[in-house]
């Protein structure tokens, strides 16, 4: 008994370390490799203020690696995220699950919460700013889409027009 409940502990364990393991890999932009400042091939930057962005779109092409500025100049925790309009909803919806919307550590570091999977066929590129900070995000856009958005999916915002488009 006490054999099997030790394998069963063991395989739980070693279980979840991949699962983290995994999940680590959305901290990454869509190649699933953290570019350094060589790779990159352009610099925006991003205000989120209360309630929205600006610029309100972005046009970024197809293979591009892009590194998004992006300045909270609100008085409230905003997200940015990367992803299609179906990935958008399923992120809001656990968001609202989450309750209030606040991320325990924080996007920045994809703060352990499930990342919602999109049609762009990975995971969604994400970082939570806090009022008056700057976060930095690289990504490289997907060779296989026309269009993505992004948004802040904290409970409220994305419906108060805090969200973007990117087409390619």
């Amino acid at each position: 008994m006490f054999k099997t409940y030790l394998s069963s502990s063991v395989f739980a364990i070693t279980l979840s370390l991949l699962a983290g393991t995994a999940w680590a890999e959305g901290e990454h932009d869509g190649a699933h490799h953290t570019p350094n400042d060589a790779d990159v091939d352009r610099t925006i930057s991003i205000e989120a203020g209360d309630m929205w962005f600006d610029p309100e779109a972005l046009e970024i092409a197809a293979g591009e690696t892009v590194k998004f500025e992006i300045h909270n100049t609100g008085s409230i925790e905003h997200e940015f995220v990367i992803g299609d309009k179906e990935a958008q909803e399923a992120h809001r919806e656990m968001m609202q699950e989450m309750g209030g919307g606040h991320h325990g550590d924080g996007h920045g570091d994809h703060g352990g919460h499930d990342m919602a999977e999109g049609e762009h066929g990975g995971n969604m590129p994400a970082v939570t700013i806090a009022p008056g900070e700057t976060k930095t995000l690289v990504w490289t856009a997907p060779e296989n889409v026309e269009s993505l958005e992004y948004a802040c999916n904290i409970p409220g915002h994305y419906e108060s027009g805090m969200y973007g488009d990117i087409t390619f």
